[in-house]
């Protein structure tokens, strides 16, 4: 059963015990093991108090989908920025969230973007340069990387951050910006 599982998966996840589950749940320790191992199938008000404990709804504990969110941002719609002394482009290839940008940048040959202030803790962001040679500078001291066509880099962007084409021709590159603040953690 779907929701056996997914409770206890999502305990493990949250990082409690049966005991922690219990005391927020109201729900004894001894059901809730029963719960997890399938032997036992909850009543909906004991099913409710278990969602409410996992901040989750009953139908996502069910493995019930929800309906899927589909966006389009065409071509002549992208939120464009283009800075008028350096030529800079940054085209935001995904629908405006507070969570993750996906954006193009291109950078006119042999010029830069310009010193980025930090993000906040817990940001990340990725790159692809798909064209040209790009130069990465991370922090006050920058460490310095350089990335050919088809390379990538991740980095926590909580430091300063710099980016240089050293190429004579248009540099593209992809970047994602993720400021989700995930915690993951390991079980064994």
């Amino acid at each position: 059963m779907e929701f056996s599982t997914n409770v206890k998966n999502l305990r493990k996840l949250k990082g409690y015990t049966l005991e922690e589950l219990a005391e927020k749940s109201g729900v004894s320790k001894s059901m809730l093991s029963q719960i997890e191992r399938g032997d036992k199938n909850p009543t909906i008000n004991v099913a409710s108090q278990i969602a409410e404990a996992l901040d989750e709804t009953i139908s996502s504990l069910l493995g019930e989908k929800q309906k899927r969110s589909v966006s389009i941002v065409r071509l002549h719609e992208r939120l464009v920025y283009k800075d008028e002394n350096t030529k800079f482009e940054r085209h935001l290839l995904s629908p405006p969230t507070n969570d993750i940008e996906f954006i193009l940048n291109k950078i006119p040959p042999l010029k830069e973007t310009g010193i980025f202030p930090p993000h906040k803790k817990g940001v990340e962001e990725y790159i692809y340069v798909a064209r040209g040679k790009l130069q990465v500078e991370l922090g006050e001291e920058p460490q310095i990387y350089t990335l050919e066509e088809g390379d990538s880099i991740y980095f926590e962007a909580d430091i300063n951050h710099r980016f240089v084409n050293l190429s004579e021709e248009e540099c593209n590159y992809f970047l994602i910006i993720n400021s989700t603040k995930k915690i993951y953690k390991q079980f064994y």
